[in-house]
C-alpha cells in the first residue's frame, strides 16, 4: 500500500526540482553579467551575449529531455518555466520602468511554448518506439 502512495511522489517532485535546476542555469549563464556594452557607434547591446543564451537553452535541454523521456512532462513543462520565469522577474526587477514584467512574461511563454513542444516530441518519439519495437 505504502509503494501505491508514493508512486506520484517523483512526477510531482520534478515540477520544484527542475525549477531549481533552472533557477541555477540562469545564475550560472545570466546571473553574473549585468553590465551593457556601449559600442563606438554609441549604440548599446546586453547585457546578455547570444552565447550566454544559447549556453542556457543548451544547458536546459538535458534536465527538460530526461523528464519528459521519464513521462513527467508536467514537471519538465512548468518547472522549466516556473523557474526560468522566477529567475527573469529576480533578476530584471530593479528596472525602474517596470518594462521588466513584459520580459519576464516574454521568457515564460517562450519558455511554456518551448519546453511543451520539446517534451511533446519526446514524448510521441518515445510511443512510437514502444511501438515499432512490440
Amino acid at each position: 500500500m505504502s509503494q501505491g502512495l508514493l508512486k506520484p511522489a517523483p512526477p510531482l517532485l520534478s515540477i520544484p526540482a527542475l525549477a531549481v535546476v533552472a533557477l541555477a542555469m540562469w545564475a550560472a549563464w545570466l546571473g553574473w553579467d549585468q553590465h551593457y556594452d556601449v559600442h563606438p557607434d554609441g549604440s548599446v547591446t546586453g547585457p546578455y551575449a547570444a552565447w550566454q543564451v544559447i549556453g542556457l537553452v543548451l544547458t536546459l535541454l538535458a534536465p527538460v529531455c530526461w523528464a519528459a523521456y521519464r513521462g513527467w512532462v508536467t514537471g519538465a513543462v512548468l518547472g522549466t518555466t516556473a523557474g526560468l520565469t522566477a529567475a527573469a522577474c529576480y533578476d530584471w526587477s530593479d528596472d525602474a520602468s517596470g518594462l521588466f514584467v513584459i520580459g519576464a512574461g516574454m521568457v515564460m511563454v517562450g519558455s511554456l511554448a518551448a519546453t511543451t513542444v520539446l517534451s511533446a516530441v519526446i514524448a510521441s518519439v518515445k510511443r512510437a518506439g514502444r511501438r515499432a519495437g512490440a
